[in-house]
């Protein structure tokens, strides 16, 4: 952002934003959604698998269990390899290796993070990314490089996913039941399910009765819509399809979806805040003077640019980077101004930057009246801010018309069309891009049964509020870690560089209990209540500033944002989370563990 020409009318702005912000709010929080069943139905089904590979019910014991292989799985088994613990069983009930990158297949989907610092594990001989936000076909392929690299798939049961977890206090093992009948007992396991890996739905009256072809983005029927990631859709040429969403992943997919369906519907009920993403082909020639062993120093850096520090260089230099030069410099460039309005630097660097978005999309769309409904009236961090090339231009074309819906959603559904505000519009095709259960418990997204010590539930454990060590380890529940979890840790833009966190956190601890003969180790409800003291001291959270915001995941849609993830999250930043975990292994551990020899 340049000088400031004008300043904004804050006062205007605030009432803006609470207005906008009170249009979305609905007294049902958060059960205007309901969860997808992913043992039965439509969605049960793998789309991208053939066939369930046949195999007998195994029993077996090991000394790790790692639940899940998406970016959080695989980095614990990298960290356990490095760690020399050879003896570690794999569940994934996908049908390979990548997670959230398996199911999301959605045409144009990618990182929104620069791949380069997204893909993990690319410095010691990995693939080259083909540009610098890559397809999630290039992210699912690294990951199945690693799994092939690291010598995984022959410790992995796909296909599988757990059913039960319990612990059993005289072996001291969890048994754990999966739905192919397998039983394997584990002295130590991480659950990775993914904050990420549960879809929802809208609950839009009438949505069972729509007779046309209708899918969640995570599970995207190219056998309906034809083409791959790359768009050519030749099945919706003649279709009329709706897509329901305008967040991240619904802006990737409009784009496609309006150059080869008939005609699009984009049902909005928030707008976006979307930026250039300039997106560019990797440099052979860079690539291959990058050396070995760069990618954490590089993820580093991201991180810390992120959480406010100025390092001597900006290594990824990108709309995200900026972004964040842009607030980190908020009191040298705007202190004056700012004092003027009487707000915070932030604020005005705020207020600047929203403003910028609302007048690119006056530049870009050409009627004014999508324009003005498309126009994000929030502050920048209310939701996670998305760049994306080309995205408001979509609007101008002929057969895209975007459904408003003024922040509350669909009316609803009839057997051929949607429904808002009295308008009908004729549907082949629903498409949602609702989203996943983000704030909920690993146990509840993997859809696992889970009973620790004395046969105790998380639910129960976590009834009158949530209490952890780091977020990964849990009272009441031994030898078990909560891996990729997004309460009481610390909360990175780039996921991948906190799963390494934490992936290496419990492979340590579990190298430490090898060598020790220690059987097992269990958090101390002192130590919970430790660092959720510790939490309230470094919040770097304003709940006001939640409440303001309008409803999303961040802020557990409007209602109680004090249990929203950004409210519960580890504020120092990650950096600090890093030094802490580092710092905690080497001094604190016996005292906050208990630990049975």
């Amino acid at each position: 952002m340049g000088a400031i020409e004008t300043l904004p009318d804050v006062r205007r702005l605030k009432a803006k934003y609470l207005e906008e912000r009170d249009r979305r709010i609905r007294p049902d929080g958060l059960n205007q959604y309901r969860s997808v069943d992913l043992d039965h139905g439509q969605y049960a089904k793998d789309p991208f698998s053939d066939e369930m590979a046949d195999r007998p019910p195994i029993e077996r014991e090991v000394t790790v269990l790692v639940v899940g292989a998406g970016h959080g799985g695989l980095l614990v088994s990298a960290g356990l390899v490095e760690a020399g613990i050879d003896d570690f069983l794999i569940v994934e009930k996908a049908a390979d290796f990548g997670g959230t990158w398996y199911w999301n297949r959605y045409p144009d989907c990618r990182c929104d993070i620069e791949s380069y610092i997204y893909m993990p594990m690319l410095e010691n001989g990995g693939m080259m990314p083909s540009e610098k936000y890559a397809r999630s076909s290039e992210i699912r392929a690294n990951a199945q490089r690693i799994g092939f690299e690291l010598g995984l798939y022959e410790r992995a049961l796909l296909q599988t996913g757990v059913k039960s977890m319990e612990w059993d206090s005289s072996a001291e093992r969890w048994i754990v039941k999966t739905d192919r009948n397998d039983v394997i007992r584990a002295r130590f396991v991480s659950l990775g399910s993914g904050p990420m890996s549960r879809p929802k739905l809208p609950s839009v009256p009438g949505i069972e009765k729509f007779k046309g072809k209708m899918f969640h983005t995570s599970r995207w029927d190219y056998d309906y819509t034809g083409g791959d990631e790359t768009g050519n859709l030749t099945g919706l040429a003649d279709k009329r399809v709706a897509i329901v969403g305008t967040g991240a992943t619904a802006c990737q997919a409009i784009g496609p979806l309006a150059r080869d369906a008939k005609h699009l519907y984009v049902v909005q009920r928030t707008p976006a805040a979307v930026s250039d993403r300039r997106n560019k082909p990797t440099d052979p020639d860079w690539w291959s003077k990058l050396g070995r062993e760069w990618w954490y120093e590089r993820a580093t850096n991201f991180s810390a640019i992120s959480v406010g520090e100025t390092p001597a260089r900006d290594l990824v230099d990108d709309t995200w980077t900026s972004m964040f030069d842009t607030f980190n410099q908020a009191h040298q460039r705007y202190a004056a101004e700012a004092s003027q309005l009487g707000i915070s630097p932030v604020e005005l660097a705020d207020y600047l930057f929203m403003e910028e978005i609302r007048q690119r999309i006056d530049e870009r769309v050409k009627d004014p009246v999508t324009a003005a409904a498309l126009k994000p009236w929030y502050n920048l961090f209310c939701k996670r801010p998305l760049f994306l090339d080309g995205y408001y231009e979509t609007f101008n074309r002929a057969n895209v018309t975007l459904v408003d819906t003024q922040g509350r959603g669909l009316d609803r559904v009839t057997e051929t069309e949607i429904v808002y505000d009295g308008q009908s519009y004729a549907v082949d095709c629903l498409i949602f891009a609702s989203g996943f259960e983000v704030a909920v418990p690993l146990d509840r997204a993997g859809g696992i049964s889970l009973a620790g010590r004395d046969g105790i539930t998380l639910a129960d454990r976590w009834k009158d509020g949530m209490l952890s060590l780091h977020g990964m380890f849990v009272h009441g529940f031994p030898n078990l870690a909560f891996v990729g979890g997004v309460r009481h840790a610390a909360f990175s833009w780039n996921v991948t560089y906190n799963l390494k966190l934490q992936g290496d956190h419990f492979a340590k601890i579990v190298r430490y209990c090898e060598d020790r003969g220690i059987k097992s180790f269990e958090a101390t409800e002192a130590a919970e209540l430790d660092w959720h003291a510790e939490l309230d001291r470094n919040s770097a959270v304003d709940v006001q500033f939640l409440a303001d915001c309008t409803p999303g995941y961040l802020n557990n849609e409007g209602s109680n944002v004090d249990e929203g993830i950004a409210s519960q999250g580890y504020g120092a930043g990650v950096l600090a989370y890093r030094d802490k975990l580092e710092a905690w292994r080497g001094s604190a551990m016996e005292k906050d563990f208990i630990l049975s020899n």
